[in-house]
């Protein structure tokens, strides 16, 4: 057996599936110490793995977005964006490496895994120098660059073609020389006082520096790439576990029989974090459906009942903070999502289409990617209309193509055993790899 180091930003829809990974690798026999933040520090142990916490402004909590993000309110879109990615994936790369040298010093582990967004590790892999295997695993749609593929945020579909290739090249030169070049140039001075004097990758696109970089999807729910770095491996998506408002363990709530009406079910959330304004999405929807022939199903993804008041359900709602979604969304007609990576793998994962209303983080590429792989309507905004949805769920629910391309997907999916591919693409690493201590 040997002995892996596990690592993953503080941000709960990366922690869940490496987490999930982490699981399955002490359930194998196999040695694992977990590296993220401390308010995982409980989950950590829970799993039979060992806990070691960030440090510094790594260590953060993703609830308290005031905490780590105190001055957010000022900027507004690109600005916003740029201020975003580099407080929490860019400043926080020294004390990420800091508290990952520390743990190879003392430990020896055989390989790490980190999130892919965990940008701590880059120093070891771009420099010379001993060190053990570093893997990726993708717990967000795939950022690597290509001739065929829009730069990483823009949301737009892939192209191939002559023009779509300049556009591709244009926006890419763009996005790293002129929109974000001041992340880059706070990223090419961090790496350099780490002895990285030469930056030559894209902060914002890593992948192609990991020796494994496991990305979690089916290979169809991707934009194809005639030039995918090789070190790029599909391992399928994460079974479920609790990461988009609902849980695994879940209790069936009191009403559930109420389900067996034969209505279509349209399951709607905001998933476990960005949740506090039901206005953005829950409310909407439930205003949209009010009086449609559905039976509308709310996860409140942790909060409590009370936050939705009795005028805000019809009569055709039903609400729990937290469903298990093993058992609904094989029920599921729709699902009404802001756009979390996990949630619409789950989804994905059930053959069950979606309308996705996202705009912060990596939500409006992965809703690009639902609207590209036909599984689903895009609604380009993170407050969408009462109408819009109506007119959007009505789509999912007439037009069976939707359900099919999904269902195509749920196939695709259910041919990767992912927690198995990931261990063994670990182990195959070791097994090619030359001592390093």
């Amino acid at each position: 057996m040997s002995t892996y180091l596990v690592c993953s930003s503080p941000i709960h829809g990366h922690a869940v599936p490496m987490l999930t990974a982490a699981r399955h690798l002490v359930q194998r026999g196999h040695r694992v110490i977990v590296l993220t933040g401390a308010r995982f520090a409980g989950r950590v142990r829970e799993i039979g793995a060992e806990f070691r916490p960030l440090g510094g402004r790594a260590d953060f909590d993703d609830r308290d977005v005031s905490s780590y993000l105190p001055d957010r309110d000022r900027y507004r879109g690109l600005a916003q964006a740029q201020y975003d990615i580099q407080n929490i994936f860019v400043k926080t790369i020294p004390d990420q490496y800091r508290a990952v040298s520390a743990i190879l010093e003392a430990e020896k582990p055989d390989a790490v895994l980190v999130d892919g967004a965990f940008a701590g590790v880059a120093p070891l892999l771009l420099r010379t120098g001993p060190r053990p295997p570093v893997l990726a695993l993708g717990v967000t749609p795939l950022t690597q660059s290509s001739r065929d593929v829009a730069p990483a945020g823009t949301g737009l579909p892939p192209s191939a073609t002559a023009a779509g290739r300049i556009r591709n090249r244009l926006l890419g030169v763009l996005a790293r020389r002129v929109l974000f070049r001041r992340t880059q140039t706070l990223a090419q001075g961090l790496f350099a006082d780490l002895g990285v004097d030469r930056l030559d990758l894209f902060v914002m696109d890593l992948s192609g520096a990991f020796d494994r970089f496991l990305q979690l999807c089916p290979a169809g729910f991707e934009y194809p790439r005639s030039d995918i770095a090789p070190n790029t491996v599909f391992v399928g998506a994460m079974p479920p576990g609790g990461s988009s408002g609902g849980s695994a363990g879940a209790a069936l709530p009191e009403w559930w029989g109420d389900l067996d009406d034969g209505r279509p079910i349209v399951h709607v959330t905001q998933g476990t974090i960005d949740n506090h304004d039901l206005d953005r999405l829950i409310r909407p929807t439930l205003a949209a459906l009010r009086g449609l022939d559905v039976t509308v199903v709310v996860s409140l993804g942790g909060r409590p009942l009370a936050a939705l008041a009795a005028t805000d359900l019809p009569p055709n709602a039903r609400v729990a903070s937290y469903l298990p979604y093993d058992e609904l969304l094989p029920r599921t007609a729709v699902y009404v999502t802001n756009g979390g990576y996990g949630g619409v793998q789950h989804a994905l994962g059930a053959g069950v289409p979606m309308v996705v209303a996202g705009d912060t983080e990596d939500k409006p590429e992965v809703a690009a990617r639902v609207a590209w792989s036909g599984t689903g309507v895009n609604l380009r905004t993170g407050t969408p209309s009462p109408d819009a949805l109506r007119t959007a769920v009505q789509r999912v629910l007439d037009d069976p193509s939707y359900r099919e391309r999904a269902g195509r997907m749920a196939a695709e999916a259910a041919g990767y055993d992912t927690l198995a591919l990931i261990e063994a693409e670990l182990e195959s690493a070791v097994a090619a790899w030359p001592r390093w201590y």
